[in-house]
């Protein structure tokens, strides 16, 4: 098999169209049917079928298709390794974490990392856990640190931290004037991620095993980090790391509303490929992530 058709076959699989394929990688669409007709002369059988207007892949195809990204990773991992050679603590890291971890691991660990390899670059995307693991798996990330979730076939999860997501408010909201039960949250008003964040939806789920209507919400946000300030200034309730709540300059803004039943354990993990290669400068930062 030809590794350009390989690299051909992937963008027509991601785009379920020849013609859309062909514009993307600056081919023309018989140069692309042609390598999709030497693969399957290859392989012996189709890699694709028609759907609608477009083509999906067939049951050959999956697993063709999973084969030509191990090559490509194998490929490109030989490339950075060679490179590597003899330069010591450098190189570019492309790492993907979820805001929590974004705010309160990576800072200290990127200044320890570029203190110790001046030359290292890094690349950050802050995103949510299914979106980066996502980008890992299509190997446009080394690395990802985002709360465990299940780990996929050929990644590796290392423990990096431990953290509690819990309900806050302004210091002086009025519910902390008693001793607040999870009912009284329901007489409130809410600022929250929106339904499909991991967060959000715990917390829905919450109330719904009690049998209480869920939170109101009057303000959605999907920037996570927005939420500590919003409701330090606003009589609103929140759910967020209870890591807020300590941060520097955060001052008596808010204050934790301390519910076991709105107490949400996770860890903090940081994955990565199982076999691809991790540059000296990928590791160092994991090793500083699991000291913060």
């Amino acid at each position: 098999m030809d590794f350009r058709d390989l690299r051909y076959f992937e963008t027509i699989a991601e785009l379920q169209h020849v013609g859309r394929a062909a514009q993307k990688l600056h081919r023309t669409q018989p140069a692309l049917t042609s390598a999709i007709r030497r693969l399957e002369e290859d392989c012996g059988f189709p890699v694709f079928e028609r759907a609608g207007r477009g083509i999906r892949l067939t049951a050959a195809g999956k697993i063709l298709l999973r084969w030509a990204q191990r090559i490509r990773f194998d490929m490109e991992d030989a490339k950075l390794e060679i490179a590597a050679v003899g330069t010591g603590l450098a190189g570019h890291v492309r790492i993907g974490i979820v805001p929590t971890a974004a705010q309160f691991l990576l800072p200290a660990a990127a200044r320890q990392l570029l203190q110790e390899g001046p030359d290292i670059t890094l690349r950050t995307v802050v995103g949510l856990v299914d979106n980066l693991n996502s980008l890992l798996e299509q190997g446009e990330l080394d690395i990802v640190v985002a709360t465990e979730t299940h780990t996929a076939p050929g990644m590796v999860s290392r423990l990096l931290a431990e953290d509690a997501v819990v309900v806050a408010a302004s210091a002086k909201h009025e519910i902390f004037r008693g001793k607040p039960t999870l009912r009284d949250l329901t007489k409130y008003r809410w600022a929250l991620q929106p339904p499909g964040a991991p967060l959000r939806d715990w917390l829905d789920h919450t109330f719904d095993r009690r049998r209480l209507p869920r939170p109101d919400v009057q303000v959605e946000s999907t920037m996570l980090l927005m939420l500590p300030t919003l409701i330090a200034e606003t009589g609103l309730l929140s759910f967020f790391s209870r890591r807020h709540l300590g941060a520097k300059g955060s001052g008596s803004g808010f204050k934790e509303v301390p519910l076991k039943e709105t107490t949400m354990l996770r860890r903090l993990v940081v994955t990565y490929r199982e076999k691809g290669y991790l540059s000296a400068a990928a590791q160092r930062l994991i090793d500083l992530l699991a000291q913060g």
